[in-house]
């Protein structure tokens, strides 16, 4: 018998026949609506099965095509609602190629596509690893949101793996390079990276804050990816800070130097730019929220009171990187600032040395 694939809700029935041997049939589905597939070889059954599942699911008019899904997820609130604005753009960067690909792709073909898709992302991994795993999550994401509204009868990308197993949980900003930092940036920069290093909060998080988050002891936010709430203590060098420059409630706290809330790229940006000019690499903003688990671990913090602030899980404070988010106590957190007190040396003597009166805003 030929080795055949295995598919959803395909269930194999063996029979002896009258000459003694043993048949594999192949249904979709059970009991009495089971309907018999082809099972002479791989590609016979996976066109009979199409066919079955095509009897069973007929998508709306116009949509035939893979790119006809891509469009159809992009209007959907799973992508305009659920998603940040950030991970839209991540996965409108990543349906361009796909749609220059496989956007004319007929539906019905979906089920024969995996070898496809695979090579496709093979190609992609010998430029980067990274960026193949993206553009399989892109278009897993997808399918598995047109699975699941029965526009398609299969996903074809499920369980797929990873290619790229780095981790960022050793890379720390060190303090010299915090010395560095704080000492050729300006105001602007200076406050994010102290806000950042400060509260382990991510990027997006934190240059959303407004005036209203902050009540002068406390910084009270929902984070965007997982939506814990979470409530930071907020220790005296950023203190300082925040209350050289207050904000209305309706105020964003971090400003750029023209006095306008960040937007995520012209944040990046000048980031990269000041680490470039002055030398400091190996680490990025996103490697402050590790920076700061491992300082407060150090300084005698336990893995719940950081998971209390930083929203991480239990085993993501010891790698800095899981999707189990631990549940989050604000009495925790109240220790965790007790303990760490008044922090690292670089960063209070950087908190010192800089006048956080107000005054006008230095440029980047």
């Amino acid at each position: 018998m030929p080795k055949l694939p295995k598919l959803p809700r395909v269930n194999p029935v063996r029979k002896r026949l009258a000459d003694g041997t043993i048949k594999e049939y192949r249904y979709l589905g059970r009991a009495k609506g089971a309907v018999p597939l082809c099972t002479d070889d791989a590609d016979a059954l996976i066109a009979s099965y199409s066919e079955a599942q095509a009897r069973k699911i007929t998508p709306p008019a116009g949509v035939r095509v893979l790119s006809d899904l891509v469009r159809m997820f992009e209007s959907s609130t799973d992508f305009t609602v659920k998603l940040s604005p950030r991970s839209q753009a991540d996965y409108r960067k990543q349906f361009k190629p796909i749609n220059a690909e496989f956007g004319d792709l007929p539906l019905a073909k979906l089920p024969q596509a995996r070898g496809m898709f695979k090579e496709w992302r093979d190609e992609i991994a010998e430029r980067s690893l990274r960026q193949a795993d993206a553009a399989w999550v892109a278009l897993q994401r997808v399918l598995s949101w047109a699975l699941d509204r029965q526009l398609i009868t299969m996903n074809p990308c499920t369980k797929g793996g990873r290619l790229y197993s780095g981790s960022r949980a050793d890379k720390i900003w060190t303090p010299e390079q915090e010395t560095i930092f704080l000492g050729g940036v300006a105001r602007p920069l200076c406050k994010a990276y102290m806000g950042a290093v400060w509260t382990g909060q991510r990027q997006g998080d934190l240059l959303a804050l407004k005036g209203f988050n902050y009540d002068g002891q406390h910084i009270r936010l929902k984070q965007s990816k997982g939506g814990a709430r979470v409530t930071v203590p907020v220790a005296a060098p950023l203190k300082a800070m925040l209350d050289a420059e207050p904000r209305r409630p309706d105020q964003h706290i971090f400003l750029n130097s023209d006095g306008e809330p960040w937007t995520a790229n012209g944040f990046s940006s000048s980031w990269r730019k000041a680490c470039k000019r002055l030398g400091i690499t190996g680490v990025t903003f996103h490697d402050l929220r590790g920076t700061f688990v491992t300082r407060a671990f150090i300084m005698g913090a336990t893995e719940a009171e950081i998971a209390t602030v930083t929203g991480h899980s239990l085993r993501a404070v010891r790698e800095i990187l899981d999707k189990h988010y631990f549940h989050r106590d604000p009495a925790l957190a109240e220790n965790l600032f007790r303990k760490i007190g008044q922090g690292t040396e670089s960063a209070n003597q950087a908190a010192n040395r800089l006048d956080w009166r107000p005054q006008e805003r230095a440029k980047t």
